[in-house]
């Protein structure tokens, strides 16, 4: 498999594009994405550092993200992808988000699927890690059906909305390695 080739029989899962742009405004401006979510913009314009964030990522070699589309309609649903990649220890983070018509589909589960296959077996990574706050039982209910296991919680480690918050962190060892 290569990255050209993530799409999945209901999803097209590929490389983020400056063409994105507003759809990722879309999503990371929607109040119910962004509920749960470390980043959030409240204009088109501001969006542009997140795109930047992409494009750095991939020029850094510690990151990758895709966009998620539905095969049959070409409708764009949300992102998923990976950051904060470690050389010497051969991890990285997990993310993704949705946009909330397209929740309770399995599209996330589908589409993580594929991008762990590519990243355990073409990108060789040993370990994909995943932090998610306490209350998104959702995306933990996602990671779990994705085989990662609950290796913990931090608590109050993290400060949104003046508040002190809890992440919970999961992992996912290459189970080929």
């Amino acid at each position: 498999m290569t990255e050209n080739n993530l799409n999945t029989p209901r999803l097209i899962i590929k490389k983020i594009q400056r063409a994105d742009h507003e759809n990722i405004f879309k999503g990371l401006s929607h109040p119910e994405v962004i509920k749960f979510y470390g980043v959030h913009f409240d204009s088109f314009e501001e969006t542009e550092e997140q795109m930047n964030w992409y494009e750095n990522l991939e020029k850094s070699g510690s990151g990758k993200w895709w966009s998620i589309w539905l095969r049959n309609s070409e409708e764009f649903c949300g992102a998923i992808g990976l950051n904060d990649f470690h050389e010497e220890h051969n991890k990285a983070e997990l993310g993704f988000w949705l946009l909330p018509n397209h929740w309770g589909n399995g599209f996330i589960q589908e589409a993580g699927e594929k991008v762990i296959n590519y990243l355990f077996k073409d990108f060789k990574l040993h370990r994909i890690e995943a932090f998610v706050e306490s209350e998104n039982k959702n995306s933990s209910k996602v990671l779990k059906k994705l085989g990662f296991e609950y290796e913990g919680c931090m608590k109050e480690s993290e400060i949104k909305n003046g508040k002190y918050i809890n992440v919970e962190f999961y992992a996912k060892i290459n189970p080929a390695r």
